[in-house]
């Protein structure tokens, strides 16, 4: 199948939930959203909102923080894991009908390499913290006193250390987090009995290669060859990289797609080559229609981490240039400290660097850069960035909303204006 640049990019953002509109709303359409994006990864610096707050506001009509909090940590739909952190579906740590496993990777993060030394070194501190959560859990770092200070960027004392490599390996779960400090208990105490399997080592790398596919959409061999190895947690050799894919197209789980400007070809599971025949087609797949506005009559802002746009992926699929800068010294940023894409319609359009200013409960808008200054000077854009700074501001909550530094002028002035009138 051959698909235009157009139909991809729709394909990786509605695949996501990004587009043509927010199709889920409140708590429940929060956890379809997090089966939709397969993995959301999570970030506790909050500037104007945690990444993953973003990435769900960006995708639920009425989303609030507490819902994840709830899908997480009181409902247990969801658990969080791996040294990125990521927010996966409780069913794949794994239930065993399904042969979903998360729990093999888990092992083997800390089955080599500087967690295998780790756990060769400090045995007893090891088996300390663990007696100390089966007697007195679920229990945080700080409260494990007196131990042995390092400097570490995973936490200054060995106790907190033991925590985090138990909690790679699986054997811990976040129990709770309290302003984003995890609790940990042991992993029987969290995860629900169906849930508390492991699956063998194959059918495990089968589903997780499977879902690998599934979170990014597309992915032609050589992105796969690089990814494969981390998202599996072990070696993976070229020739087996290729032997997947292979064997995953001879078995009619994946299709091959070829994309004008693209010199190789993209894979895509299988039974999504129908959507991507609908989206060249013009046709839009039901499941996919917006609850509200659109995202040409609304703009939404991109969370720094989102999948569809970090990790050179707007590049791309976008042509467009973005670059989270938060760990950049100020002199070398481009930007600026948290910028966010702004995604209008199916195209990335400029960016913005938000932040709430707490003291007074302002949104200000610390910088603002478009792609093309043609777009600044189109009405329905003004009016979509309106739009989607007011959700924004409502979401977070902000009371007014600085767009002072927001260039040209004739759109400033307009944003204001808006604001002021619905705020």
């Amino acid at each position: 199948m051959e698909i235009s640049p157009v139909t991809a990019r729709r394909y990786i953002l509605g695949r996501q939930g990004l587009w043509p509109g927010r199709r889920w709303r409140g708590r429940r359409g929060t956890a379809r959203a997090l089966h939709a994006c397969e993995q959301l990864q999570l970030d506790p610096l909050n500037v104007v909102a945690r990444s993953h707050d973003l990435a769900l506001h960006s995708r639920v009509i009425d989303y609030q923080p507490a819902y994840l909090d709830a899908l997480l940590y009181q409902k247990r739909e969801f658990f969080d894991s791996g040294g990125n952190l990521q927010a996966r579906p409780m069913r794949e740590l794994p239930d065993l009908a399904y042969a979903k496993s998360w729990r093999v990777v888990m092992r083997r993060k800390t089955a080599a390499g500087r967690w295998a030394v780790f756990a060769a070194l400090h045995p007893d501190v090891i088996e300390a913290v663990r007696a100390d959560l089966r007697a007195r859990g679920p229990l945080g770092n700080r409260d494990f006193a007196g131990s042995a200070r390092i400097d570490d960027y995973r936490g200054g004392k060995i106790t907190a250390l033991a925590l985090f490599y138990l909690w790679l390996s699986g054997e811990l779960l976040t129990h709770h987090r309290r302003n984003f400090e995890r609790f940990y208990d042991i992993r029987e105490n969290v995860a629900p009995r169906q849930h508390d399997h492991e699956a063998p080592e194959l059918d495990a790398d089968r589903f997780l290669m499977r879902k690998l596919v599934a979170h990014l959409g597309l992915i032609d061999a050589r992105d796969w060859q690089r990814s494969l190895g981390p998202w599996l947690e072990r070696p993976v050799a070229r020739a087996e990289s290729r032997r997947w894919l292979d064997d995953g197209l001879a078995a009619g789980e994946l299709a091959q797609v070829n994309v004008p400007g693209h010199a190789e070809p993209y894979y895509v599971l299988a039974p999504d080559a129908k959507i991507l025949a609908a989206l060249e087609a013009g046709r839009l797949p039901r499941a996919w229609r917006p609850l509200d506005t659109t995202t040409e009559a609304e703009a939404v802002f991109l969370a720094p981490l989102d999948i569809v746009s970090a990790r050179g992926r707007s590049k791309l699929w976008f042509d467009f240039d973005y670059v989270w800068e938060v760990y950049k010294p100020a002199s070398r940023r481009r930007w600026g400290y948290y910028v966010l894409p702004i995604l209008w319609g199916d195209r990335l359009v400029a960016c913005l660097d938000p932040r709430l200013e707490r003291a007074t409960n302002t949104l200000v808008i610390e910088g603002f850069w478009l792609e093309d200054r043609a777009t600044g000077r189109d009405p329905a854009f003004a009016a979509a960035l309106a739009r989607g700074l007011l959700r924004l501001a409502r979401f977070l909550p902000a009371q007014a909303v600085d767009v002072s530094k927001v260039t040209p002028p004739r759109l400033r002035v307009f944003l204001h204006s808006e604001i002021k009138r619905a705020l």
